[in-house]
């Protein structure tokens, strides 16, 4: 069973994106003061990375916006709504708010 280069190379874009991210935060407590810290580069092999999700189709995805976890913003799997039991009966009462009228 060999090494899967694509999962090596999802795991290096992790491993980027947490790092810009510490240095973002660590700017941010600082209150964004200047000059901004120097964000590393993107490695050569990590350029044009791409989803590969397997599509509807049967193909991998193409697409080389990514999240952090690797993934485009069809195949990400972010929000899927509220967990808590508060957040589901905040969910629940947006139901019962009147629509905004939308003038053509």
């Amino acid at each position: 069973m060999g090494i899967d280069l694509n999962k090596v190379r999802r795991a290096r874009w992790r491993a980027y994106c947490q790092a810009s991210a510490e240095i973002g935060a660590a700017w941010r407590a600082r209150g964004y003061g200047h000059p901004p810290p120097a964000f590393p580069a993107l490695p050569e092999d990590l350029q044009g990375l791409t989803c590969g999700a397997k599509t509807r189709a049967g193909t991998p995805c193409k697409r080389t916006d990514l999240w952090e976890n690797g993934r485009c913003k069809l195949h990400g799997g972010l929000s899927t709504g509220p967990t808590s039991d508060a957040g589901r009966a905040r969910a629940a009462m947006n139901g019962f708010l009147p629509k905004a009228k939308r003038s053509p």
